[in-house]
């Protein structure tokens, strides 16, 4: 929610070249605002300073590369997380400690509003390094007397169904289920994250809140494979494996997590907050047909 005479405000983008910071830049771009992307030089960051993002150089492990990256900002979105890197960049380093170098730089230059990126089961005392330090750096932020709005979304379908169900169940292989697979979820799209998020910006109603999001309504692994067996207009076969147990074509820290889901349920209620947020939310079956649809394109180029 930036409104028209905000027109000059600078919305720093952390993550933007990520899955979600560089939906969220898009959708920024194409509606007028002034951002600056915080980017390392070997990072694919060209497309989007082309759609005319301003880019600055920095690292979230390097406290120094960040002051001039936040100074002149008076918005600060971070989706920066290192899921999906290696190397030096881990839970500890980029989700813990280089958040934290982000906060501490953020300090001090009158910025109205952080905006993080956590997760809807964040918990200081899980056992999971990256849900430990989301939960960690959420304290941390809350504790800085900076203007916060905390986002924790549930689960992504573009990751935690489309590769474990989707993409199996279209290339006509079997889809491994993880237990019974039984364990009701409120997935969400990471557009409607997106969505979430731009909508947060100098919203009054997200100062100091922690807004948990989720998808319209809880499917379980088993509801899922049932969604793409309608949009397939085919049986999929399904094998399960225990808890612990590797996943076929799925890196262990995906195996991992989809382990974890099936112990717990997580259910959003999400009408009042869609209608708050001004957030249509996407429903699986739509989800489903728009994925079905994306590989057949990706297959003809």
């Amino acid at each position: 929610m930036i409104t028209e005479n905000n027109q000059e405000d600078l919305i720093l983008m952390v993550g933007s070249t990520g899955d979600l910071g560089g939906t969220i830049t898009r959708m920024l771009l194409a509606k007028g605002k002034n951002v600056r992307i915080l980017v390392r030089p070997q990072s694919n960051y060209q497309p989007l300073v082309q759609a005319g993002a301003q880019a600055v150089f920095g690292d979230l492990k390097d406290p120094a590369s960040l002051n001039a990256a936040v100074k002149g900002a008076q918005f600060l979105i971070t989706t920066a997380t290192a899921t999906k890197r290696g190397g030096l960049d881990t839970p500890t380093t980029v989700d813990l400690e280089g958040n934290h170098n982000l906060i501490d730089s953020a300090k001090g230059n009158g910025l109205k509003q952080f905006i993080f990126t956590s997760l809807s089961i964040a918990d200081p005392n899980s056992p999971v390094p990256f849900v430990q330090a989301k939960a960690k750096t959420e304290d941390y932020l809350r504790s800085s007397n900076i203007p916060y709005t905390i986002v924790a979304p549930n689960a992504f379908m573009e990751t935690w169904i489309a590769l474990p169900v989707g993409i199996p169940a279209i290339t006509g292989q079997n889809v491994t289920i993880v237990g019974e697979g039984k364990r009701k979820h409120s997935f969400i799209s990471l557009n409607d994250v997106a969505k979430f998020i731009v909508a947060s910006i100098n919203n009054p109603k997200a100062i100091n809140q922690r807004i948990v999001i989720g998808g319209p309504k809880p499917y379980s692994m088993l509801d899922s494979v049932a969604v793409f067996e309608k949009v397939l207009n085919r049986q999929i076969p399904i094998n399960h494996v225990a808890p612990g147990e590797p996943i076929p074509g799925l890196p262990t820290m995906i195996s991992g997590m989809l382990a974890g889901l099936n112990f717990f349920d997580s259910t959003i209620e999400m009408d009042e907050l869609s209608k708050l947020y001004g957030v249509e939310l996407t429903s699986m079956e739509d989800f489903a047909n728009e994925f079905v649809e994306s590989l057949k394109v990706d297959k003809c180029n």
